[in-house]
């Protein structure tokens, strides 16, 4: 494995994380313990050591399954979770960015994750309205100064908002997510040279594209209606899985598997500290780490 330091928190982050939006139970399949257990169990054998949830992904179901799995070896993990979002069914939420949300979410959070801090705390995709709250701002100065929080970060809902980005330093946030891939480019445009201009980290999520840049999927492929992705639009899904054949035939390496070829394309960005992909299994875990063999020394944010 290979680690990179997230901006100005200094956290030294694996530059292959695990993403674990798939234990909320919104893409396609429920999660077991025991499941959870292997897929992150395996995860640490690999060398990662940065988990990204949230407090929505099942009304807390993700963080719970991922507390109980590593309340004996927290302190070999970096957490790094959300706010900002009340989970009511699969797909139904509303917001929940008032400063008193945040203190009760955050509760919520540590008990579920059984753990006394977080890593890693972020705004959760929020519009700028809620952004600007400076009480939002002053309430998470306090858990940071209570230590129930280490660092704060930016999960931007657009990948083009720089209005979060480039007020980031102001809210002493560390680091931003941003969803980033072979087939959305925008980050690179305006913010990536903010991060890079103030020392943001970059936490890329959505790296495989929602799976099509697995090379799994093929033109015409389809989702359970208990997969997130069944409520995407159907013509644009079916012209990005064209762009990804396109990609595999133009651009990936013969005998190279896609997948990791396109977690390593993500993490050349001079920007881009770590990928989050999601796993559902032991095996993609491996398959996501495997991308590090393809990963070049020589980054700016290299630890």
């Amino acid at each position: 494995m290979k680690y990179r330091t997230l901006g100005k928190s200094g956290l030294k982050v694996s530059v292959v994380g695990v993403g674990t939006w798939q234990f909320g139970g919104e893409w396609g399949r429920n999660y077991v313990q025991s499941e959870v257990d292997a897929i992150l169990g395996r995860a640490q054998e690999l060398g990662i050591n940065l988990i990204d949830t949230a407090e929505c992904y099942g009304d807390h179901l993700s963080e719970s399954l991922i507390g109980e799995s590593i309340q004996g070896n927290r302190d070999k993990w970096i957490l790094a979770t959300k706010f900002g979002h009340q989970f009511h069914n699969p797909f139904e939420r509303t917001d929940a960015f008032r400063a008193e949300d945040i203190v009760k979410q955050l509760d919520l959070s540590l008990r579920a994750l059984k753990t006394d801090y977080i890593d890693l705390y972020q705004f959760h995709s929020g519009p700028d309205a809620a952004f600007d709250q400076d009480a939002l701002w002053t309430t998470l100065d306090k858990q940071v100064q209570a230590g129930k929080v280490l660092h704060l970060g930016i999960s931007i809902g657009s990948n083009e908002n720089i209005h979060q980005t480039s007020r980031a330093a102001s809210v002493n946030a560390s680091a931003i997510q941003v969803v980033y891939n072979r087939l959305d480019r925008k980050p690179e445009r305006e913010v990536f040279p903010a991060c890079e201009a103030d020392n943001l980290g970059v936490l890329a999520r959505v790296p495989l594209a929602s799976g099509l840049l697995s090379g799994k999927y093929k033109p015409g492929a389809s989702f359970a209606a208990n997969d997130v992705r069944s409520r995407r639009d159907r013509e644009q899904l079916e012209a990005q899985m064209l762009e990804v054949e396109a990609i595999r035939r133009d651009e990936v390496p013969a005998g190279t598997d896609m997948a990791a070829w396109a977690l390593a394309w993500c993490l050349k960005h001079p920007a881009v500290t770590s990928v989050i992909p999601g796993c559902k299994d032991v095996a993609q875990v491996e398959a996501n780490a495997a991308a590090v063999a393809l990963v070049e020394e020589g980054h700016p944010q290299d630890a």
